[in-house]
């Protein structure tokens, strides 16, 4: 443990120095120990008066978090500390008689329980790092395969869900950022996933290469203006072909007719064109030169009589009027597709088609049929046989009326174009969504992450049923240790310290049992309640009561830090040494601790303290001095002087020890002898004292101290006087100090104390650390 500079209420610490295992602290009254002992009580408890106004303290615990006032609550070193607050709070009899004692338990002996809390205790195992075994060995086993199958999912989980969040929003291949293709510009990776179950389904259906490249156009698309409806084809074929029949199967009367034309149509058509050229113009045959006769003429005339000419001129109405008809068929229906959006294009591009086809089939029929009239143009005496026309009209009025139903299906379009290209963009992101899934086998690494996360739940089930069996164990473990608690052995274990170290067996702690069957602490004088303790009485109490409380069930085995804050308060000499005698072999020689501080103002106390093992042993103990300097307490080595010594006694020996063995020509020792006449006076007042206690007066005393040496009794007795006082020998002082006078001095006590008590003084130098053997060469 190590303090660093900490302010509580108006003091400030500061410490410079790192304490030991075993540390005494040493410091008057108001000096600032309490207030230290309730900044470590403060660690133990959780908590720190209210009455601090801003405390402000930083203690450091090796392997542990520094420990301020900010992070007490979870602060979890084992510290005990015994001060006024403990006694305070735990023994509330020693301030109110009416009030009671806090009841603790310690573990009773049953060796039955013993032995199952120790088989429970081995196969719950060691937990310390690196060496765990049984159960601890089992859970961190289990927590090591655990923690390797959750890596293993998460790092798969992982790669997969920065696929998906590449996929939904990457800047360059995102789907959000590409959203006047797929129309989503806030689209995230929770719609993506969304897309991803859709996408799955058995019924979806993904756009082909086509659809995508239709609907790809279709987002180009403007809205047009309507387009305007085409008349309806009127094509009456069945009237031309009833008059074409009329026409090409009519008989001519053949009476008056000249037989050889009959018989043959180009020499009939050929006769009929001569009689048109020379009627009315010629006398003569333009072919054989000779006259046509009336005779002639009126064979010719009744030839070609009115009915044959009007048959001809009947045929070539007709004829006119089925050319006029073949030109209106290719006029008919004529519409641009590219008016259209371009959903319609193919659809259209086939009903062009099919009115082409149509329509040259009419034509055809058309054509068969003029040609039926010229043959019978040709041949106007001899009817000829017809084949009705093929009509097709109706197949071209039935072109028109589904190219009407385009027309108004693109017309009405133009409203719900802006529905259309939002369903197209749905299905191209679908459609980039089902490649996507394809892409990286989204289905299989689903699958494979499923079976991690499987295995992952399985062994951290696994760990969590080894811990939860660890809890039962630890639960069993303190079942039985509660078997084994005893409030009475708390309250006995009390006792045993009064009687034992301190003889106070006509005071007692007795656990008494409540309606409620809780346990009370009672103090108790000849049976009776005690009342009126003396303030000794209330420390020995409350000290045995602490020493008694490092044994109960909290505690006992815990090696905790603790801190004694100045125990023997209102104690007498013996009292005190029982103090010492306690700590000393119930806390140091069991070394039933971590880190002991004990502090006091008494220095008695101080003294036994330092008989402790270990006392002397630099690595182990160390001793402050906690001294206020205005508002400051500083802890600070203890000095030589105090930490040396047992007593001054031993303290003014070293003096004399340090005159007569030093150097008189060093400088720097100088303070030795012009100190020495008066440590001088005040040792050899106390030896002299216990060694003569007969003798009148100093001088008596001397001269049975140096015997028969004149000198030695003459010399420390003029030092005694002339040079430990200054009154009515002020001219001295002006004077240099004999230095070689007090040198020898020195060694005149010494060989005298040798001479005399050679035990004595063998022990005298083993107390100031001067080897026996050392002082002899």
């Amino acid at each position: 443990m190590r303090f660093f500079k900490t302010s509580v209420g108006t003091q400030i610490f500061e410490t410079r120095v790192l304490f030991k295992p075993i540390n005494i602290l040493y410091g008057r009254n108001y000096s600032g120990k309490t207030t230290l002992s309730r900044i470590v009580r403060a660690l133990e408890t959780g908590i720190i008066s209210e009455k601090y106004e801003n405390p402000q303290f930083e203690v450091c615990i090796k392997g542990l978090a520094d420990a301020t006032q900010d992070n007490l609550a979870t602060y979890g070193k084992k510290i005990r500390v015994f001060n006024e607050d403990f006694v305070k709070e735990n023994l509330r009899f020693i301030v109110n008689s009416d009030d009671s004692i806090t009841p603790f338990a310690i573990i009773g002996g049953n060796a039955t329980i013993e032995s199952e809390i120790h088989k429970l205790r081995d196969d719950l195992g060691n937990n310390e790092d690196g060496e765990e075994s049984g159960f601890y060995l089992e859970l961190k086993n289990a927590a090591s395969i655990a923690s390797t199958a959750l890596q293993t999912y998460h790092a798969e989980n992982n790669q997969l869900e920065q696929q998906l969040t590449s996929k939904a929003l990457d800047r360059s291949t995102g789907i959000k950022y590409r959203s006047e293709r797929f129309g989503d510009q806030n689209y995230t990776k929770a719609k993506l996933t969304i897309d991803i179950e859709s996408v799955l389904k058995g019924s979806f259906q993904p756009l082909t290469d086509d659809e995508v490249t239709i609907k790809s156009n279709l987002l180009y698309e403007r809205a047009n203006p309507d387009i305007r409806a085409i008349a309806k084809p009127n094509l009456d074929l069945y009237t031309i072909n009833t008059k074409a029949k009329v026409l090409v199967t009519k008989s001519i009367s053949s009476s008056n007719k000249i037989e050889q034309l009959l018989k043959d149509a180009i020499l009939n058509r050929w006769v009929k064109e001569g009689r048109a050229l020379h009627k009315d113009k010629l006398e003569q045959c333009s072919f054989c030169g000779n006259d046509i006769s009336e005779e002639r003429w009126k064979e010719l005339e009744s030839h070609f009589d009115e009915e044959s000419e009007k048959l001809e001129k009947d045929i070539e109405v007709l004829i006119a009027e089925i050319v006029t008809i073949k030109h209106n068929v290719d006029t008919q229906l004529q519409f641009n597709k590219d008016t259209f959006y371009s959903k319609f294009h193919s659809d259209l591009e086939r009903l062009i088609v099919l009115r082409n086809n149509i329509s040259d089939r009419i034509k055809s029929e058309l054509n068969r049929i003029m040609k039926a009239l010229e043959s019978r143009k040709n041949d106007l005496l001899n009817p000829n046989p017809y084949i009705d026309i093929i009509d097709n009209s109706k197949r071209l009025e039935w072109c028109w009326i589904i190219f009407e139903s385009f027309r108004t299906q693109a017309n009405d379009y133009s409203n719900s174009l802006e529905n259309e290209q939002s369903e197209a963009k749905k299905l191209l992101r679908l459609r980039e969504v089902s490649d996507f899934v394809k892409i990286i086998q989204f289905t299989n690494v689903k699958a494979r992450i499923q079976d991690l996360k499987e295995t992952s739940d399985k062994e951290s089930r696994n760990k969590q049923a080894i811990e939860q069996k660890i809890h039962q164990q630890i639960a069993q473990i303190e079942d039985k240790e509660r078997l084994m608690n005893d409030e009475e052995k708390g309250a006995l274990k009390v006792n045993e310290y009064l009687n034992n170290f301190f003889g106070h067996d006509f005071l007692t702690l007795q656990a008494l049992e409540e309606a409620d069957k809780k346990i009370r602490f009672e103090i108790v004088r000849d049976g009776k309640k005690a009342h009126h303790l003396s303030e000794g009485e209330c420390s020995l109490i409350a000290f045995c009561y602490f020493m008694a409380k490092l044994e109960d069930v909290e505690t006992k085995g815990s090696k905790p830090i603790i801190w004694i804050d100045d125990p023997i308060s209102s104690l007498d000499s013996n009292h005190i040494f029982f103090v010492y005698s306690l700590i000393n072999a119930e806390i140091i020689a069991k070394e039933e601790f971590e880190q002991i501080f004990i502090s006091t103002h008494n220095l008695d106390f101080l003294k036994y303290l330092k008989r402790l093992p270990s006392a002397l042993n630099k690595n182990k103990s160390a001793y402050f001095l906690i001294s206020r300097e205005n508002e400051n307490s500083i802890i600070r080595i203890m000095p030589r002087y105090l930490k040396e010594y047992v007593t001054e006694f031993n303290f003014l020996f070293h003096q004399i020890h340090l005159c007569a063995t030093a150097d008189a020509d060093d400088e720097r020792r100088h303070n030795l002898f012009y100190n020495f006449a008066n440590n001088t006076r005040k040792f050899l007042e106390a030896f002299l004292y216990y060694k003569y206690p007969n003798a009148t007066d100093q001088i008596e005393k001397l001269t049975k101290f140096f015997g028969d040496n004149r000198q030695a009794s003459a010399m420390t007795d003029r030092i005694n006087n002339e040079f430990s006082h200054l009154e009515g020998l002020f001219e001295r002082s002006m004077t240099p100090i004999d230095i070689p006078e007090m040198k020898k001095t020195a060694k005149f006590i010494l060989d005298k104390i040798k001479d005399k008590d050679n035990e004595q003084y063998e022990a005298l130098l083993l107390s100031i650390g001067v080897e026996i053997e050392t002082e002899q060469e």
